[in-house]
């Protein structure tokens, strides 16, 4: 059928085709049917041909019973498995859709059903005169087509196909294999990185959660989220402006503020929210600004820039020369704002924020940065990569909220990051001067008119910030594992696509090989790695997300690359060495894998000396951030119950530590609830 409805078929079948514009018929080739949404509007002129017309139907037909034909074969279920479609013991409407045999059988039969209603619709029509033969010979001539009366009603005209139209659409998802699906996966507090699947009894490994450094566990910030419930209750009541404008969301805007050393701050309900409100309301204020866009900025950010309908300019991804060139076409007096990232979640290179920094000064620029994968895995506090890369100023610096004077953070004027990532929470937020937040908080839509976030999860991202803050053993530990999982694959000649961050994205580069892969890592190995496929990454570029968390402990990660090496083996998926003889793609297989990592061997080890854990031990809970924490909460919330058994239960985890194969450093103890655990949290093990 699609070479059918081709422009080329039509032409050599329809003599009278010939005489139209090109242009003409690509539009109609282009454009769905508002009657028939399977065919486009080339297609339901062509059933009115004589020509045509029967060739379509007698060509959709045999397309149906040839899909039929094959549905007869005993081997199907093999079929569906080569296409990695593994049905459970109950087939569900979501195995159906992934079947491609079904799909297609599927949008077959829609079509025929549509042909065959165009079809009957000219049919009961009027027959065309001979003077309508005359004057257009043919449907396709404008004369032969009469001109709707504007709010005339049709008798013979049936009303729009809202259903069909909605399958056509998820039709072409399924096609070109971009349709998005979703697993049931449960992470266990418990036991995380573990989930169960949809059967609780199923148990599989995450690596692909955004939950960095597993704080959506934490002890301490369940335990104030579930002091928060008690007292608080469960909703915020409606939006910041009526009734949900708590102590908590003060107390969380005023931590961020300080988070980021800058005079203000303003939660969302999550970080696309705040993009999405700040960039167009920042656009509909400043007249006249232009955007100027990195060219693999997140799509929050280009839905912002675009909601804002002021212009866009954008540059090639990470080109400092390229951005200055777009720059200097637009008079300094034009307000201009730079849109960027600090670390790109796929690919995993790092905005050189400095050198932007001086480009806008130079330009007389605002920047923007988006430093949503970053907080909370850089610098000694985990404010992002802009305080990283200052690190011993900050350090030095303290929990001061003062600014730097003249640090890459003090230099970049909005700063937006999320609650949802490292921090295990949700929401969003953006940090700037004291009148931009008011401005934002006065005039954006997007933070006026929703509800706002329950004040326990509220309190649960402030107590991730504050023991983040005050603990920087996982994210260096986070970089030791990261380091080991790259240098492993490496060895393997497994493509992960080369950056400096803790990203580690492994070039697959093809959408339904990725899938696949992705489909066997769970099914046959009980690792979850999504697949990441376009619009998300470009077509080609396809690849699976890994994140290494600090609790993965050595066991797992030997079993994922073992299962890595193996699906590759059995799919044939190119390696390295492979992408290098096709002349690298995506930076793989180009002569670039030696990069330096942002985090240094030093800044690791101002944490001590981190090591993997193994299985059976638990993670080293900070007891002076915890301290901290509840310290804290008090005023609000009060002392905390020592009958916690659950929270202290968790605690519990750290004296296990203990009797584990460490090296043993000098200890320090103190009192967590009635528990004595491990003060010091500086393990000497090598990385």
């Amino acid at each position: 059928m699609e070479k059918l409805v081709t422009l080329s078929r039509f032409k050599q079948a329809c003599p009278f085709l010939g005489r139209m514009r090109t242009q003409t018929l690509r539009s109609l080739s282009s454009l769905a049917s508002t009657r028939f949404p399977a065919l486009s509007q080339l297609t339901e002129s062509a059933t009115k041909c004589p020509v045509m017309g029967p060739a379509l139907q007698m060509s959709s037909t045999q397309m149906v019973a040839g899909y039929a034909s094959v549905a007869a074969q005993a081997d199907v279920q093999k079929i569906h498995h080569s296409k990695g479609i593994f049905t459970g013991l109950e087939i569900t409407d979501a195995d159906i859709a992934k079947c491609p045999h079904a799909s297609a059988a599927r949008a077959a039969a829609r079509m025929a059903e549509d042909l065959a209603a165009a079809a009957k619709a000219e049919t009961a029509s009027a027959t065309p005169t001979a003077g309508d033969v005359a004057a257009g010979g043919c449907p396709f001539h404008k004369a032969a087509a009469p001109v709707p009366v504007v709010g005339a009603q049709n008798p013979n005209q049936s009303t729009f196909k809202y259903e069909q139209l909605f399958a056509t659409e998820l039709e072409k998802k399924h096609k070109d294999q971009s349709y998005r699906y979703f697993n049931n996966i449960n992470r266990l507090a418990g036991k995380f990185p573990v989930a169960h699947t949809a059967n609780v009894k199923d148990e599989v490994e995450v690596w692909c959660a955004n939950d960095y450094l597993g704080m959506g566990n934490n002890p301490v910030v369940l335990e104030t989220m579930h002091r928060t419930l008690d007292k608080y209750g469960a909703g915020a009541g409606g939006t910041r402006n009526i009734a949900g404008n708590s102590a908590m969301h003060l107390a969380l805007e005023k931590e961020l503020a300080s988070l980021h050393r800058k005079p203000a701050a303003l939660v969302f309900s999550s970080c696309y929210v705040a993009n999405d409100a700040t960039l167009s309301t920042l656009g509909s204020k400043l007249p006249g600004l232009v955007y100027f866009s990195d060219a693999s900025n997140h799509a929050s950010m280009i839905q912002g820039i675009r909601h804002s309908g002021a212009k866009k300019v954008i540059f090639k991804h990470n080109d400092l020369e390229d951005l200055e060139n777009k720059l200097k076409m637009w008079p300094s007096g034009t307000p201009k704002i730079i849109a960027f990232e600090s670390v790109y979640s796929m690919c995993g290179s790092i905005g050189p924020i400095n050198d932007i920094c001086d480009l806008a000064k130079k330009y007389g620029a605002l920047t923007f940065l988006d430093e949503v994968h970053a907080v909370g895995l850089y610098g000694p506090r985990g404010a992002g990569v802009a305080e990283h890369l200052d690190f011993e100023a900050h350090q030095k610096a303290g929990q001061s909220p003062g600014a730097i004077e003249g640090s890459v953070m003090d230099r970049v004027d909005i700063i937006t990051g999320t609650l949802g990532k490292a921090y295990g929470s949700v929401g969003g937020y953006v940090a700037g001067s004291r009148d931009f937040i008011d401005v934002i908080r006065s005039y954006a839509p997007g933070f006026i008119f929703t509800t706002s976030l329950p004040p326990a999860s509220v309190a649960g991202s402030r107590a991730s910030i504050m023991y983040q803050k005050h603990h920087i053993g996982d994210r260096a530990l986070k970089q030791v594992n990261v380091r080991k999982v790259k240098g492993r694959f490496a060895e393997l000649d497994i493509p992960v696509i080369p950056g400096p961050s803790h990203i580690v994205p492994v070039l697959v580069g093809d959408a339904g090989l990725a899938k696949l892969a992705s489909d066997k890592l769970l099914h046959e190995h009980s690792i979850y790695v999504q697949a990441i496929n376009y619009p998300t990454v470009a077509v080609g570029e396809e690849r699976l997300r890994v994140t290494v968390t600090p609790c993965h402990t050595a066991e797992q990660i030997d079993g994922l690359i073992h299962a890595f090496d193996t699906v590759f083996t059995e799919l044939n998926i190119n390696r390295t060495s492979d992408w290098a003889n096709l002349g690298g793609r995506a930076n793989v297989g180009i002569g670039k894998d030696d990069v330096k990592p942002i985090w240094t061997e030093s800044q690791i080890n101002t944490a001590g000396v981190p090591q993997t854990l193994r299985n059976g031990q638990l993670a080293v809970i900070d007891v002076a951030a915890v301290n901290v924490v509840r310290n804290d909460f008090e005023a609000l919330l009060g002392p905390v119950d020592n009958e916690r058994k659950m929270e202290d239960e968790l605690f519990r985890g750290a004296v296990k530590l203990a009797a584990g194969t460490f090296a043993k450093p000098p200890r320090v103890r103190a009192t967590v609830s009635n528990l004595e655990v491990a003060a010091a949290i500086q393990i000497p093990v090598s990385a």
